[in-house]
């Protein structure tokens, strides 16, 4: 049934649901990835559609920005609509010398300034990570894709804008991948209600380098990243 935040109606959301940040990337998705896409909830305008990839059902949800909206939408996805498997499809700031623009990176796990997994567990440490089998075959489709994604772990931070001028050099040191701001809250929430999650991210911008893309380019022209995550959904 509708909750507060969606008004989708039951059975409106395929098992699996990929999840970028902006509604507008849902909807993009939705139109150029998936056949006979129906728009399932716009509580907020943060839409949601369903349709089929390669003759499976697959759903595509806005996550909305940072760990509270992302928590929000997973959390109703898997206890009021039976969602079983969540997929973040976003953007992510690059840190390590290696990384390049429009990298795809696949976060094994996510280190955070959040305290929303410490919340869970009773005031210690939740090891926020990936589940296997969407991580496994995740990194199997975009080797059948000829990309080369980067597997490792990536850092979920409260504060787009950080004051704190020693964290990237710290993330660099530890050997993390790259800054964004849901996956610890994706892995905490899926952990917590016994569902699945992954975060697969394209680079849009690298921090230490100042490189940039474009909104437009990080609205519309991500497709790897997105075939990537449909591939390992349908093959589950």
């Amino acid at each position: 049934m509708p909750t507060p935040h969606i008004n989708a109606n039951a059975g409106d959301f395929a098992d699996t649901v990929l999840m970028p940040g902006d509604p507008l990337r849902a909807q993009y998705i939705a139109e150029n990835f998936l056949d006979n896409a129906k728009r399932v909830t716009d509580v907020r305008s943060m839409f949601g559609y369903t349709g089929t990839f390669n003759g499976k059902p697959v759903s595509i949800m806005g996550s909305g920005m940072g760990v509270p909206s992302m928590s929000i939408y997973a959390k109703e996805l898997i206890t009021e609509y039976g969602v079983k498997h969540l997929i973040r499809v976003g953007t992510c700031g690059g840190i390590g010398d290696d990384i390049k623009l429009r990298d795809v990176i696949i976060a094994s796990g996510a280190s955070t300034d959040s305290g929303v997994n410490r919340t869970r567990l009773l005031g210690y440490d939740f090891a926020a990570t990936a589940d296997y089998s969407l991580l496994a075959a995740a990194v199997t489709s975009a080797r059948n894709a000829g990309v080369e994604a980067r597997v490792g772990n990536v850092f979920t931070s409260d504060l787009f804008y950080s004051p704190e001028e020693a964290l990237i050099p710290a993330l660099r040191k530890m050997g993390i991948l790259a800054v964004e701001m849901e996956v610890a809250g994706l892995y905490g929430v899926a952990a917590e209600y016994g569902a699945k999650a992954l975060g697969i991210m394209t680079v849009s911008d690298h921090i230490v380098r100042g490189e940039a893309t474009s909104s437009d380019e990080r609205q519309t022209t991500f497709n790897e990243m997105i075939q990537i995550a449909l591939n390992a959904a349908v093959s589950l």
